[in-house]
């Protein structure tokens, strides 16, 4: 049997890598710029080949690989942003993974790559009147893909075209993991099977996502459990935490919108806001029956990596054992795929494929 193998672009911190090695699947090389993000996926791949730079990597060039997934830069498509969609600066390197996959396939007379994986913000759903998504159907398919007739894309779809499969699903971190992980962080995902029909199998068909580990080599213990105060330690008192959504509480106090502003404080058993590469999560913690001794404080990386459902540590050191900064972590943290929609994915591409 052949081992299945697979090139990540926009790597970032590899956890499409990481969720593909869990299923046998083995990465060969990834592309990315940021120093920081490189060098700690160097330190838990050594062996993967980087390309740098994506604009300057041609597809016909690079070892072909069954599966080369992307997260292509979002701050065009995301709902904060400006909103310019794939015409922006960042979010038109997304081209440049569709020519990578074009040139491997004409390379290797259309037999590689087998499946790529795409992720993306939901804005891109919305950004450019609806159009960008429209085109990045397009660009897997090379086909015309119709609007759909209420000039709003679903949140689930397939569509087909010059012997392309390809589906979309968005899905939600706090619904996925055993167990589900604390964060709302809502993407899409996106499956081109260019070798048959099994995209809606990968990315709809119902399956057991084998456990994974919080510590690097150590078995997992639940991030639930081991991102809580533990009741014992605390002699039998119950701890609550609520997460609030900083960004929402300034802007509604800007404008002075009294609902939005108290909508913005969250409940005891809330998720965490989507973590982002640009902000830092707040959250207050108390004891039951002693709110006057709580407090308010930021999460830690070690804290993001389990909303993350990253390996504990993932990334507190480079590859030559430096320390990465905390600035940094958080940036790469932000910027990342919750691992189990990833591995939910490369689950289903080992099984079909």
């Amino acid at each position: 049997m052949t081992k299945l193998t697979l090139g990540s672009l926009f790597d970032g911190i590899g956890v499409f890598p990481l969720a593909a090695s869990r299923y046998g699947i083995q990465p060969i090389w990834a592309s990315e710029i940021e120093k920081a993000p490189i060098s700690i996926t160097k330190r838990h791949f050594p062996n993967i080949h980087h390309l740098g730079d994506i604009t300057k990597v041609k597809g016909g060039e690079i070892p072909p690989v069954h599966i080369i997934t992307f997260g292509s830069p979002c701050q065009n498509l995301s709902n904060i942003g400006k909103r310019e969609g794939l015409i922006g600066s960042q979010s038109s390197l997304f081209f440049h993974a569709i020519r990578i996959i074009e040139e491997m396939r004409c390379a290797t007379n259309g037999t590689y790559p087998v499946i790529a994986v795409w992720e993306n913000v939901m804005g891109a759903f919305s950004s450019n009147n609806r159009l960008d998504f429209k085109a990045v159907l397009e660009s897997f398919t090379n086909t015309e893909i119709p609007m759909p007739a209420s000039e709003v894309w679903a949140n689930a779809g397939m569509v087909r075209g010059n012997d392309v499969d390809v589906a979309w699903r968005l899905l939600d971190a706090q619904y996925w993991g055993k167990p589900t992980l604390a964060q709302r962080r809502r993407r899409i995902f996106l499956v081109a099977d260019f070798g048959g029909r099994r995209a809606t199998e990968i990315l709809f068909k119902a399956r057991d996502l084998q456990s994974v580990f919080t510590s690097i080599g150590e078995g997992r213990l639940s991030s639930t459990i081991a991102s809580r105060i533990s009741t014992q330690k605390a002699r039998g008192k119950i701890p609550i935490i609520r997460p609030f959504q900083e960004r929402r509480m300034r802007s509604t106090a800007k404008e002075r919108k009294e609902k939005g502003f108290h909508g913005s404080f969250g409940r005891t058993g809330d998720p965490f806001p989507t973590l982002l590469a640009g902000s830092v999560n707040y959250f207050s913690f108390w004891y039951e029956g002693e709110e006057k001794e709580g407090f308010i404080r930021q999460l830690t990386p070690l804290e993001c990596e389990r909303l993350m459902g990253l390996p504990e540590g993932w990334t507190a050191l480079g590859n030559k054992d430096e320390a990465i900064s905390d600035y940094a972590r958080y940036k790469a943290i932000g910027n990342a795929i919750a691992i189990p929609c990833a591995e939910y994915i490369m689950a289903g591409i080992a099984e079909v494929l």
